[in-house]
């Protein structure tokens, strides 16, 4: 059995369905879940998911997958424009790394155009919606594939 692919949220996601619903979309982390866990299924993988407010959980995860995954879909929220240490402990990882944001963060404040994270991303996926995560899991998928030859 193939290693589950680690799909990661940062701070705040877990407000999603409430938390500005314009940027973000009406759909709460619970149906993004289940996007994932099915598009995952169409693809052959299984999935670990979780979400933390907490930065230094975040990396904790994230060194985890190092042995623990087959791929890593993050979408670390605020501490993109922030993280240093998130971005460390992915560059860490020998694995696919899809970073995904449900606005298009190129169309935001300043300060949320730049993300520390895209540095070890594979791909980057904005502006979507909640479709980005199921676009996101396609595309480890084929990452994966692609390293299997």
């Amino acid at each position: 059995m193939t290693a589950p692919l680690f799909i990661l949220n940062g701070p705040n996601l877990n407000l999603l369905g409430t938390r500005q619903p314009e940027i973000y979309g009406a759909q709460t982390l619970a149906d993004i879940e289940k996007i994932c866990r099915e598009t995952a299924k169409t693809v052959g993988l299984d999935v670990y998911f979780m979400q933390t407010n907490h930065e230094g959980e975040l990396v904790d995860v994230i060194q985890r997958a190092r042995t623990d995954a087959c791929g890593v879909v993050i979408n670390p929220a605020a501490y993109s424009h922030t993280s240093v240490a998130v971005l460390d402990a992915l560059l860490a990882c020998d694995l696919p790394i899809v970073e995904v944001h449900l606005s298009n963060i190129h169309k935001r404040d300043d300060f949320r155009r730049r993300s520390f994270v895209s540095q070890a991303a594979d791909a980057v996926i904005c502006g979507c919606g909640a479709y980005g995560y199921e676009l996101a899991v396609r595309a480890v998928s084929r990452l994966i594939a692609a390293r299997q030859g």
